[in-house]
């Protein structure tokens, strides 16, 4: 077939699959305009006292939620209905099949599938599978083996280029995206780069999206490798191929700062993803805490000079103290009594303590006592007494449970720190002073929620079934020890480049920890991207000078091949000169059509320095109040984690400090890489 012939078949295949969106359209307005009145209806019966309708006011609303779901999915389908097909034979069942590929499923009808969703197994052959003979498999969502496996035989593997409803252009490739397609999409803005990044998601970024959710996977990942995208993507495939499994209400997004969850979130509706958590991570360890946690308690950063308590050996000295105290309170949980006899024996109790590791000593307790009224029960069966059933639970009321620790999690956690301090030679005054006043970082919460789960947690924590940790290299190992054991059935993707770690004292510089010693390296995953999508080839090679001081040549960054304006260096001798020679430059990117900026600072002082420099000569976005919006943000290098910006100016940083620092490296080395386009150097 030639390729007018093919072009003019795909044109008529485009305008085919628009009429259909637009007719399923139509048909959804109509449906969820009738469902929301009925709705409205039912509702206002329920409110005048009708409440046996209630069920039925349920009913529909969750038929009217369908209907505006469709409705939307088709609206979003309508401009670029697909971006890949797929011509294959299916080996098992000797069928030929051709599959359009897109962000948005679409129905013909109720079942017949027009456009397959990005989302569905069958997708994965786009991403992964060369031409010729392979497989893929759907997963199972009450399992966590592999699923059914199909083999098939690939002939055609297509990437399209639609903007507004017309086809520019379409590639036959081996690879998922034709590098042509992907150079253009990243050489749009922020926003279209993530409108976009569906159709051009890669083979390694696949595989971790894809990957089994019944087991944890963490992800080392250069910058611009795409985690966070990959992170969301992943929430949304596990979303859409285990709703049996998962409730949106299980899932939760972590991050280190507001400014990063909401970066992330924004961009959750665009891919189907509704009503799921999110929280900083030190309000997670918070939450988990529940009411141990008072209002007037406060979080403060971490200090480098306490970097201890953020390491594996803090946590394991703390597990230890707090097995000495369990085998001190259960060691001896003997009931022996002159009228029923042994009651309790010292095997039987220690069968029932080792075999509950999960207990809390609180909760052995509690259930001791429980495992003594049953016994007593049995012991009283068949006698002939009067009562002793009753007089026996009377003498033996709370025999455990009186020894249960009443007392908070914070004075455990005084008593803990005192111990350490002697066995470490550590002067603790400061630190048990700044505790005793309720004030706390993020390791002693993490140290705390053990100390909870150890010996005041009631019942297991059973409300996540899936997290997900961005920017994983900015917290100490203790806190993944300390989630990882309170959430034994929560799986865990974590996220992170231990290149940009700018808490060095007390963030993750290596993995090894969280690999070896935290979760299970024989059935989690440990994934590395080292590709970068992010910067132009110019910004990557100076950012690759830095990593190369910053990792120690540990990870290095591989671009995608797209050059752009070579990084411009500016001298300026006053803060004044500085500041009139940005406000020239972010000037000139606004009319260039760069949406979202950046003046990257190094420190709190020199943010608040330049603000006032630069505030009454150009619009500043306040990040504190809106959030990651487009415009000019002025932004420490820490609160600029996990973001890009279409430009970045760095002010003043240190060049040549750099090559001998490793925590200076890593410092710029972040800074560098959030510029998708340009990159600005004011010294």
């Amino acid at each position: 077939m030639t390729k007018s012939k093919e072009w003019q078949q795909e044109m008529v295949h485009l305008k085919e699959c628009r009429e259909l969106i637009a007719s399923n359209i139509a048909e959804y307005e109509q449906q969820y305009e009738k469902r929301h009145k009925e709705t409205e209806a039912l509702f206002d019966e329920v409110q005048s006292g009708n409440v046996e309708l209630y069920g039925q006011m349920m009913t529909s609303r969750s038929l009217e939620e369908h209907s505006l779901n469709q409705l939307n999915k088709n609206q979003a389908a309508y401009d670029k209905p697909f971006f890949g097909r797929i011509d294959y034979r299916n080996l098992d069942e000797r069928l030929f099949e051709s599959i359009y590929i897109g962000k948005h499923g679409v129905l013909r009808n109720k079942i017949d599938v027009e456009i397959v969703d990005w989302r569905a197994p069958i997708s994965t052959v786009y991403y992964e599978n060369e031409l010729g003979k392979g497989t893929y498999n759907i997963p199972d969502s009450h399992s966590d083996g592999k699923g059914r496996e199909y083999h098939i035989d690939l002939n055609l593997k297509r990437t399209y280029d639609i903007e507004e409803g017309r086809i520019q252009g379409f590639y036959d490739s081996d690879v998922a995206a034709n590098d042509e397609l992907l150079v253009k999409y990243l050489s749009k803005n922020r926003d279209a780069v993530l409108g976009d990044i569906i159709a051009t998601i890669q083979k390694e970024q696949n595989e971790i999206i894809r990957e089994s959710p019944f087991h944890n996977v963490i992800v080392q990942g250069v910058a611009g490798s795409g985690k966070t995208t990959v992170a969301m993507h992943r929430i949304s495939y596990i979303m859409y191929n285990y709703k049996e499994r998962f409730t949106s209400n299980e899932f939760c997004i972590v991050g280190g700062s507001d400014i990063l969850i909401d970066y992330i979130t924004g961009g959750l509706p665009e891919l189907d993803v509704y009503d799921v958590k999110h929280m900083r991570m030190d309000e997670l360890l918070i939450h988990l805490l529940k009411k141990e946690w008072k209002k007037k308690y406060q979080v403060v950063s971490p200090s480098p000079k306490l970097a201890w308590k953020s390491k594996m050996l803090f946590a394991s000295e703390l597990e230890q103290h707090m097995q000495r105290l369990r085998e001190h309170i259960l060691g001896n949980c003997v009931v022996y009594d002159e009228e029923l006899g042994m009651l309790l024996s010292q095997k039987n109790n220690d069968d029932f303590i080792n075999g509950n590791p999960s207990y809390s000593i609180n909760r052995l307790l509690v259930t001791l006592d429980e495992r003594l009224r049953t016994r007593i029960k049995l012991q009283c069966q068949g006698r002939e007494e009067i009562g002793i059933y009753k007089k026996k639970l009377v003498q033996y009321k709370n025999y455990f449970s009186n020894y249960c620790y009443k007392g908070t999690v914070v004075n455990l956690y005084l008593q803990f720190l005192e111990i350490y301090g002697k066995a470490y030679y550590i002067n603790m005054d400061s630190v048990i002073e700044q505790i005793s006043r309720g004030i706390f970082d993020v390791y002693d919460v993490a140290a705390m929620l053990l100390i909870y789960y150890r010996a005041l947690q009631r019942k297991p924590d059973e409300e996540f079934g899936q997290v997900f940790i961005d920017e994983a290299q900015d917290f100490g190992p203790i806190v993944y020890y300390a989630l990882h054991t309170v959430l034994p059935e929560c799986y865990f993707t974590i996220m992170g480049d231990v290149s940009q770690n700018v808490n060095y004292e007390c963030g993750m510089n290596e993995w090894n920890d969280m690999c070896q010693k935290i979760f299970d390296s024989s059935t989690d995953q440990f994934r590395v991207l080292a590709k970068s999508y992010r910067n132009t080839i110019e910004i990557s090679e100076f950012a690759g000078k830095i990593l190369t001081s910053a990792s120690r040549g540990a990870y290095k960054i591989e671009p995608v091949i797209r050059h752009g304006e070579p990084v411009h260096f500016i001298e300026s001798i006053s803060r004044e000169e500085a500041a009139g020679i940005s406000v020239e430059i972010l000037t000139k990117m606004q009319q260039k059509g760069y949406e979202t900026m950046a003046v990257i600072c190094f420190s709190d002082e020199e943010k608040e320095n330049v603000v006032r420099h630069l505030r009454n000569q150009i619009l500043l976005i306040d990040s504190d109040k809106s959030g990651f919006s487009k415009g000019v943000m002025v932004l420490t290098v820490p609160e600029t984690k996990g973001l890009e910006f279409d430009c970045v100016l760095l002010w003043k940083p240190d060049l040549k400090g750099y090559k001998e620092n490793p925590k200076l490296a890593k410092l710029l080395y972040v800074a560098a890489t959030r510029a998708l386009h340009e990159l600005f150097v004011v010294k």
